[in-house]
């Protein structure tokens, strides 16, 4: 199962997520749901660096599945948006009937 933790601030604004695992949908190479969620989280980072100014942090560790990213300040509302994105695609897979097993997805106040 592909483990999210999306970081809120005060405001409800995103700040940052860690995720870890493999859904175990199918296959290596053939899981659709890894690989769904591993381009919604790996563009969101990828855009953020390219189109915004928002100074970050990521650890990352292909082989356990971990991502853990976090933006140093009050997110930008390019990077807002960005991230908003990025939930709304991880919110509409986790509460897919047919990927609900493969995905938690949990928010965090920091």
């Amino acid at each position: 199962m592909i483990h999210v933790t999306i970081y809120q601030n005060k405001r409800r604004e995103y700040t940052g997520f860690t995720t870890y695992g493999h859904a175990g949908f199918s296959d290596e190479g053939q899981d659709i749901v890894c690989a769904a969620a591993s381009v919604l989280i790996i563009n969101t980072v990828n855009a953020i660096e390219k189109f915004t100014g928002d100074k970050t942090s990521l650890v990352s560790d292909d082989a356990e599945g971990v991502i853990d990213y976090s933006l140093k300040e009050r997110p930008s509302k390019e990077a807002e948006l960005l991230l908003d994105t990025m939930v709304l695609g991880l919110t509409e897979m986790s509460d897919d009937e047919n990927y609900a097993e493969y995905i938690d997805l949990t928010f965090e106040e920091v």
